[in-house]
């Protein structure tokens, strides 16, 4: 990963805290950092936090990771003065907050035949949209937020490897520019969206309509359209600009959606001109991500 938990790239240690809505992958993302030599507890309570990490401060560049959710008691106030006296102590644990819709949560946990923790007496929703109304301001405090409302587990555990592992360990902030079809929402973790429906659209010309937008009559059918270079150019300009000041502010991971209608064509063809068009920056991954492709 690529996050220094004392501030400095790589010097010597990392802190990942993994929370968010049950059922929305915390277990698989766990499982995967373990796999790659982590040192993971599941379902610690917040105020233990401070104690783990202080248990492995003096180790060679530790890489510890805990899942921490609403199942301990006095969920909130424990963790964020966990947070505080972590910070105190000089490191800077990275959130990483899971999400998905609450109707994904509800298959999920209806696949599972588990009730959800804050459920109590009454339905499944009731106790998801209590966790959601209390994790909420740890969701807007995340690093990263990750929607896995499309994933299946096995593309979950991808995205995790790419996104809290990956192979690139000097890069201080990863960005990743994501196509997905509107009619499909936009996603969660998006920090910026931009809509490619502008454009004429390939589906529409029957030779088009079977490829997608990483085959080359598509690309040059989108790229050709009136409006196409102009947009490109502004938002590699204001791309670049926003990577310059994540940057300085510290961000981590920064997620770029750019939506069409289908996720097929248009907004596939944009994804892959924008990270051509970005190349290399230093200190930063640019990964693309074609979330829709292949839906029908």
């Amino acid at each position: 990963m690529v996050v220094d938990s004392r501030g400095e790239p790589g010097s010597r240690g990392e802190v990942i805290l993994l929370t968010g809505m049950s059922g929305a992958g915390r277990t698989t993302a766990a499982d995967v950092l373990e796999d790659r030599g982590w040192y993971v507890v599941d379902n610690l309570p917040a105020r233990m936090l401070t104690s783990l990490v202080d248990a492995v401060a003096d180790e060679a560049h530790p890489r510890v990771a805990a899942v921490v959710d609403v199942r301990s008691r006095d969920f909130i106030a424990d963790f964020s003065a966990a947070l505080t006296a972590l910070r105190e102590r000089g490191w800077t644990p990275v959130i990483v907050f899971f999400d998905a819709t609450d109707e994904v949560l509800i298959r999920r946990f209806d696949a599972v035949r588990r009730p959800h923790p804050l459920q109590q007496s009454g339905p499944l929703l009731d106790g998801i949209r209590t966790e959601r109304r209390m994790l909420d301001e740890i969701r807007t405090a995340a690093e990263l937020v990750l929607d896995t409302t499309g994933y299946n587990v096995h593309e979950l555990s991808a995205a995790v490897d790419e996104l809290l592992v990956g192979d690139d360990d000097q890069a201080r902030l990863r960005v990743v520019i994501m196509s997905f079809g509107f009619k499909y929402g936009i996603p969660l973790d998006a920090d910026v969206v931009l809509d490619m429906r502008f454009l004429p659209n390939p589906y529409w010309e029957p030779a088009l309509r079977e490829y997608d937008g990483r085959d080359e009559p598509v690309r040059d059918f989108v790229l050709a359209q009136p409006g196409a270079d102009e947009f490109l150019q502004y938002a590699e300009s204001m791309l670049r600009t926003a990577i310059r000041g994540y940057l300085r502010e510290g961000r981590r991971h920064v997620t770029v959606a750019v939506g069409c209608t289908g996720g097929k064509h248009r907004s596939v063809a944009t994804v892959e001109a924008l990270v051509s068009r970005l190349g290399e920056i230093a200190d930063v991954a640019i990964t693309a991500v074609q979330r829709d492709l292949g839906r029908e």
